[in-house]
């Protein structure tokens, strides 16, 4: 492994408790989208089989996601590094980039207009002024655009506000979602008038994690060793990821919205729940931005040190994308994290754990691209695309994780990979 990804190898002295890498993971969980996701979960579903489709959804992406976190650990290095072997280091900058700059970029988006809908909403309730949501969307996807840009090292201290904040409106929300009045026989005896399929449910709780999945090898090549990789990823996404799409669901079918702004008003919290959401959806989306910049940067080929440009770029186009109604085109963004994203840790898993057999000393990183991993990647998108939305069959992600698998597994030996001298 001695080539220049070994530059972003972690020391040993670096390495955490299993407890301290679940909490980043739960931290990860309690988000706004997650809130949005089981409102619309609760469109089409009972809150009992709401429940099966988290157990399910989240357990394909812990499956895949300790996969790529034992690879972390085993070998210290961070995604990208991880996945120069199965995709070549050209191969894996490019492609890894440019799913999270789709990501980051979209969830900027659908953050902005988010924020845009909670700050009309609050300003008609106080003034009774209505601000078109359009406007509100643009004005504050430029506020967190500049946030990013200019004021992302002083935007932690918002967060000692804003966090507090949202789990003060998360308990409210539940006591005013179940306790209160009789919401829970409510919630309980719910029937959706349009129900939904288990496995569209399942795609789209595999959309709320399946970046953090991929890229858990950042943060797991801290851990100290694979077993404390599996507890930190089970233990911080399933009790918090389970948790937030139920109160997003629970609070969705006492107040009869979806959309998460609408629903803070109906039940009572207009001012300070709005805030807190907008503070929330704030400090969510300046790392959007920023993550969605040095992405393009990397896409691109320009220094880091010109990621306001970058930045600038990223934001700017979720912004657009907000103001033209992203927002409205939700589970389709969602349907395309799920497809796209999936798969690369299909032939990540592939490379390092069947052909690798698992040992960090098979590890080799590939110079330029490594076209086996590129088209099992592709066959694998294309085959959970086409699964969850042209001829819908089994559970999209397994699809693409699978023939992306078994794609590399065959490639691999017509198309073998050249090594670094």
């Amino acid at each position: 492994m001695e080539n220049k990804v070994t530059a972003f190898k972690i020391d040993e002295s670096q390495r955490q408790s299993w407890v301290s890498l679940a909490a980043v993971w739960i931290g990860a969980m309690v988000c706004v989208p997650c809130l949005m996701v089981g409102g619309y979960l609760s469109m089409g579903f009972p809150i009992s089989s709401i429940v099966i489709c988290v157990i399910i959804g989240y357990g394909i992406i812990c499956a895949y996601m300790c996969f790529m976190g034992m690879q972390g650990c085993d070998t210290g290095l961070p995604t990208v590094s991880m996945a120069s072997n199965a995709l070549g280091e050209g191969g894996a900058r490019f492609l890894i980039s440019l799913l999270l700059a789709v990501a980051c970029i979209g969830w900027f988006g659908v953050q902005a207009a988010v924020c845009g809908s909670s700050f009309s909403s609050m300003i008609a309730s106080a003034t009774g002024v209505v601000i078109p949501n359009v406007v509100s969307g643009i004005f504050w996807g430029v506020v967190m655009l500049l946030t990013a840009m200019f004021g992302y090292n002083a935007l932690k201290y918002l967060n000692y506000i804003a966090i507090p904040a949202l789990i003060l409106v998360l308990g409210y929300s539940f006591y005013a979602a179940v306790i209160r009045g009789n919401g829970l026989q409510l919630i309980l005896d719910y029937k959706p008038a349009q129900p939904m399929t288990i496995v569209a449910g399942i795609n789209l709780v595999v959309a709320t994690f399946a970046v953090g999945g991929v890229i858990s090898g950042d943060f797991s090549r801290y851990a100290r060793n694979r077993k404390d990789v599996i507890k930190s990823n089970v233990i911080g996404v399933f009790p918090a990821g389970l948790v937030m799409l139920l109160l997003g669901a629970a609070c969705s079918i006492v107040a009869g919205e979806y959309d998460i702004s609408k629903i803070l008003v109906a039940l009572g919290l207009p001012a300070f729940g709005l805030i807190a959401l907008i503070l929330a959806t704030w400090t969510t989306n300046v790392t959007n931005a920023y993550s969605g910049g040095l992405a393009v940067s990397k896409i691109l080929g320009l220094d880091e040190k010109k990621f306001k440009i970058t930045t600038g770029i990223a934001g700017g186009i979720g912004t657009i994308l907000g103001a033209v109604g992203i927002i409205d085109r939700f589970v389709s963004f969602l349907g395309i994290i799920t497809s796209f994203i999936p798969p690369v840790a299909g032939v990540v898993i592939a490379a390092y754990w069947i052909v690798g057999k698992g040992k960090k000393e098979n590890f080799t990183s590939i110079p330029g691209v490594n076209w086996a991993g590129m088209i099992a990647f592709i066959l694998g998108a294309a085959i959970a695309f086409i699964t969850a939305n042209v001829a819908p069959f089994f559970v999209a992600p397994i699809n693409g994780i699978v023939i992306s698998i078994a794609a590399y597994i065959i490639l691999i030996k017509f198309i073998p990979a050249k090594t670094a001298k």
